[in-house]
């Protein structure tokens, strides 16, 4: 559930990452990103050549405990040829011991267009015969297999240098590693549903206080506009029949999960070993041990989000239990 300025999803525990990479298409605030993980300590390098990602996470895996916070800009002005072999660098360096994690900023195709009519910068895909439009398009698809792996999803349609700034520093920088982040937040209709939401509940049949002249001036962070909420009985029926749906089908979400673990490992394993051009002669013996080496690792990290989930569950139960 998401407002404006949307934030995105959480999937990640940024104290313990060595390795963070920036990306997303041209004028949704990588160099913000940047230069606000700079500012904290992070060794940032712009415009990495996507084929020196390998070379710079063995640097940093060498140096252990020592290494410094290191994160590094990949966007559509590296070599395409590059870019299309990310998703397999991606998926190499997660399964080694550098834990690496991808920051995709984005905003709308408009937003982008007005940022750079106003900024006057050109597009690094533009040329004389391909337009702004046409160049944030052809972004989009360069970039769509970068953004499927994200780990943290920051639309900035909405946001201010200021706002995204605050959101790097509190969902990246100042992040606890047990910490368990839940977001519950409210958006307009007219700007349409946030795409980074997860789950979104339409209550727009409940009633609404900016109908009500002496509320209309305030905010929902009001005592005056809490309160008025708090006494309709749609609104706390309402409440109580989202906690019982939480409370009832977040623990079946995750034995789902379970199934989709093991099922998601084999194909995405076995799809990387056969068709990836990386082992010249895949056999079964060689899946099978290439298996035996990395889904440990995928069973910890899976075991970890239905720790999550849990977490999530036992909070929505013992919140819903403490209300009279």
């Amino acid at each position: 559930m998401k407002q404006q300025p949307r934030t995105g999803k959480n999937c990640g525990q940024y104290k313990q990452v060595k390795l963070l990479i920036i990306s997303g298409r041209s004028g949704s605030g990588k160099s913000t990103a940047l230069n606000m993980l700079e500012d904290h300590g992070y060794y940032c390098i712009d415009n990495l050549p996507a084929s020196l990602l390998p070379a710079l996470a063995q640097r940093v895996s060498e140096q252990g405990d020592e290494a410094p916070q290191v994160a590094v800009s990949i966007d559509a002005r590296n070599i395409p040829s590059d870019l299309e072999q990310v998703p397999a660098i991606i998926e190499k360096l997660r399964q080694g011991a550098l834990r690496t994690e991808i920051i995709f900023l984005d905003a709308s195709s408009p937003t982008l267009i007005k940022r750079f009519s106003e900024s006057r910068r050109k597009h690094p895909l533009t040329t004389d015969k391909i337009g702004l439009r046409q160049a944030i398009n052809m972004e989009t698809t360069l970039l769509e297999q970068i953004a499927l792996l994200a780990s943290l999803s920051i639309d900035t349609s909405n946001m201010s240098l200021h706002e995204l700034r605050e959101m790097i520093r509190t969902r990246v920088v100042e992040r606890e590693d047990s910490g368990l982040a839940l977001m519950f937040e409210s958006f307009g209709y007219k700007y349409g549903v946030p795409i980074d939401a997860d789950v979104v509940f339409d209550v727009r049949c409940l009633p609404n206080p900016y109908w009500e002249e002496t509320l209309r001036p305030l905010t929902g962070k009001d005592d005056k506009v809490v309160q008025w909420l708090q006494s309709r009985e749609s609104v706390e029926s309402m409440y109580e029949d989202l906690c019982q749906y939480l409370d009832k089908w977040l623990p079946r979400f995750a034995a789902s999960a379970l199934v989709g673990a093991h099922l998601c490992e084999l194909f995405s394993s076995g799809s990387f070993y056969v068709f990836s051009g990386h082992f010249p002669d895949p056999t079964l013996a060689g899946f099978g041990e290439r298996l035996l080496r990395y889904y440990p690792q995928s069973l910890e990290a899976f075991g970890f989000w239905l720790g999550v989930a849990l977490l999530v569950w036992g909070a929505f139960a013992a919140v819903g239990a403490q209300r009279p």
